[in-house]
């Protein structure tokens, strides 16, 4: 529920600014500033530093949470590439395709973003900037850095690495870097093995760039490798991930300051979905081929000393199918392969204009209005077999032909407004307003799965609650009106922030239960079969921050942070709790400089969870608090870094965790329980540049 705005979010993926417009163009931009080789993993431990919950899913895919949003009502951007998750579990989110280590710079705004910040969301953006090519003064293209960064984490042996290489001359440079991790399912804080929660990944990017006085040029090229990846509270696991991107990026200084970019990006992906370890049994492949192409044409003109127009046009292409292979001997699955999801298109074009005003020392405000067109599409599909067992009706028979003799093809159009203010109180205090619009139009699997029958539903969906999804051609997009208001002061011994927002959704997509299923037969066993609908929503919610320097003395610098966050959501028509919403949070923390020797202790307090989406039959949660000590140090070219997570080994409950299918699949008495957190780790890491 971060509550950051911003007044020229886009930009952030373009060349610094040298004049004095450039400290107007943020409300506060909170960021990872410059790349951190040494930080391995998921970019997960990036964002959650910055107040970003996450949906648990497999160890490298979870899923953002803004504002008490997940999954695409979060618009995530790599380099300003807006890639789709082409799995119906949305086991391959954008941020899976990048590591920690390959992030210079990762920017979060929630709840009132600019237009230029991105469409098609109503949660917030998320940008990840990695495309940050370097110079030399050298004329000819010769060694200018590189690294070498490895890690281990005890709770699940955890191996971490990283790699990148840099050459470089005044006008070129070439760039490599690499990430790998592999790792065993983890433990809870009772020393048990958290079932099926193994994965293994890797990452790859080269980009190449030129410049001279007043253009560049860049080309990126990406691939990743996931082999397999487990996650326990879907039924099924990713068994092969492969995909391959091209990003060319084009920038050029106009006159007087302003700029001119253009980007162009192809993404592909062949993902599958099976079954791969004894610790979550099944045969059923999935096999999920997306590919994404998108450009974006970016102006930023200044038309006064104090005044900015930013104009854009955008243009996003995703293509989807979806099958799954009937399997030899099988009288269910076969004899047909089952088609999910055929030739399935999304395409959004987009315009924004947005400008920016300096009034006086005290006064900033920008305005932006963003229009988007959505269309999307799929062709015919088909199911396993026709064939009625036992005199019962073959549901997914019946629904496919009903899906066939519909007219498939939905246009929406979308209309995006956001306006910001900021006020000087003093020198170091502000008031900031934000208030917008913002839309988000339904993804393929809402609109498009049509499967009724159990097995076929419970293989959609991205919310870990163990129930079955089925979509609806007829959705609407939906609709998000927020007001935010943001109060922050800053001296040199004590920092304050304290933010508020309140979100109306109309047209809220969420589920109403259409049948019952239980494939156990015992109580504890019984799930809902779901079907995506529309309705109206309201969230709100709040987050304070506080740090205060305690003391500068021969042992270092200390200084105490506190923060305190909370947020409500809930349905309009009957006051009931909206799923995954993450209960009063606190923390308080420790920390401690002795020249390049840094630590902290942070202690976490999680209330309990008991607002619950009753539909999806969600779990409450008990309390929990965590301790987690971390220590860094940097000698010359080589940093060390120690942590102990949940230093008490406490077992504890995850409120966005979801069940554990995996537990239910491996003794079916013990129903779905929500997933539980790791024990105590020790983790450890090294890093050398040269």
């Amino acid at each position: 529920m971060l509550m950051a705005m911003t007044a020229a979010f886009s930009l952030s993926a373009w060349a610094d600014e040298a004049d004095s417009m450039a400290s107007v163009e943020r409300f506060e931009v909170i960021g990872q500033q410059p790349a951190h080789h040494g930080t391995l993993g998921a970019v997960d431990s990036l964002l959650k530093q910055q107040g970003v919950d996450f949906s648990e899913a497999g160890g490298v895919s979870a899923l953002p949470i803004l504002n008490g949003m997940m999954g695409d009502r979060v618009k995530v951007l790599i380099d300003g590439n807006d890639v789709t998750a082409s799995c119906a579990n949305q086991m391959n989110p954008p941020l899976s395709y990048i590591s920690a280590s390959q992030v210079a710079d990762a920017n979060v705004v929630a709840g009132v973003s600019p237009v230029s910040a991105g469409g098609d969301n109503i949660a917030g953006v998320i940008e990840i900037s990695s495309l940050n090519p370097k110079f030399s003064e050298s004329d000819s293209l010769q060694w200018n850095s590189g690294y070498i960064s490895a890690g281990y984490h005890s709770i699940n042996d955890a191996l971490l690495l990283g790699v990148g290489a840099e050459l470089a001359s005044h006008n070129f440079s070439l760039n490599y870097q690499g990430a790998y991790e592999d790792a065993n399912s983890y433990k809870d804080g009772n020393g048990d093995k958290v079932l099926d929660t193994l994965y293994r990944s890797q990452n790859h990017v080269l980009t190449a760039a030129w410049r001279d006085a007043t253009q560049q040029f860049a080309l990126k090229l990406t691939h990743q490798y996931i082999p397999f990846q487990g996650f326990a509270n879907q039924y099924m696991d990713m068994t092969d991930n492969r995909s391959y991107g091209v990003l060319a990026r084009y920038l050029k200084q106009l006159n007087h300051d302003g700029e001119f970019s253009a980007q162009t990006n192809w993404h592909t992906v062949t993902h599958k979905m099976g079954f791969f370890t004894p610790e979550k049994t099944g045969m059923m492949p999935m096999n999920t081929d997306g590919d994404d192409y998108s450009y974006q044409l970016h102006w930023r003109l200044p038309m006064s000393s104090s005044s900015m127009l930013l104009l854009g046009q955008e243009t996003y292409d995703y293509h989807l199918d979806d099958d799954w292979p009937a399997v030899t001997g099988s009288s269910m699955m076969g004899p047909n392969d089952y088609v999910n999801i055929n030739n399935g298109r999304r395409l959004r074009a987009a315009l924004y204009g947005e400008w920016q005003q300096h009034l006086n020392p005290n006064w900033w405000w920008s305005l932006g209005g963003r229009y988007e067109y959505v269309m999307t599409n799929a062709g015919e599909v088909q199911a396993y077999n026709s064939m009625s067992m036992m005199g019962m009706t073959n549901v997914d028979a019946t629904a496919a032909s009903a899906f066939n003799n519909s007219n498939h093809k939905r246009s929406d159009n979308l209309l995006d407004i956001t306006l910001m203010t900021r006020y000087q109180l003093s020198a170091a205090q502000q008031l900031e307003f934000g208030l917008a619009q913002k839309n988000r139009a339904p993804n393929l699997y809402e609109r498009y799965s049509w499967g009724q029958g159990v097995m076929a539903s419970t293989m959609i969906g991205w919310f870990g609650d163990g129930n079955g999804y089925v979509g609806d051609i007829n959705l609407k997009p939906e609709t998000a009106r927020t007001l935010s208001i943001a109060y922050k002061a800053n001296t040199e011994s004590w920092q304050f922030s304290a933010t508020s927002w309140y979100t109306k959704v109309q047209d809220y997509i969420d589920a109403q239960v259409i049948g019952t299923f239980n494939k156990s037969g015992l109580p504890a066993g019984q799930r809902n079969l779901l079907q995506f609908i529309n309705l109206d929503a309201t969230l709100y919610g709040a987050r304070i921050n506080a740090g205060y320097r305690l003391a500068d003395n021969l042992s270092g610098s200390w200084q105490l942070d506190a923060s305190i966050s909370a947020t409500h959501g809930e349905r309009d028509n009957s006051n009931e709790p909206l799923y995954q919403i993450k209960p009063l949070q606190t923390a308080l923390a420790l920390q401690q400089q002795l020249g390049s020797w840094q630590n902290s202790v942070v202690w976490q307090w999680v209330a309990a969870k008991d607002r619950v989406d009753p539909r999806r039959l969600e779990n409450d949660t008990a309390a929990y608090s965590l301790i987690n000590f971390t220590s860094r140090m940097k000698w010359q070219q080589v940093t060390l870094s120690l942590a102990l997570n949940n230093l008490l080994d406490h077992y504890y409950e995850l409120p966005l965790g979801g069940v554990s299918i995996a537990d239910y699949k491996a003794d079916s008495s013990v129903g779905f329980n929500q997933m539980v957190g790791s024990g105590r780790s020790l983790e450890f890491g090294v890093s050398y540049s040269f």
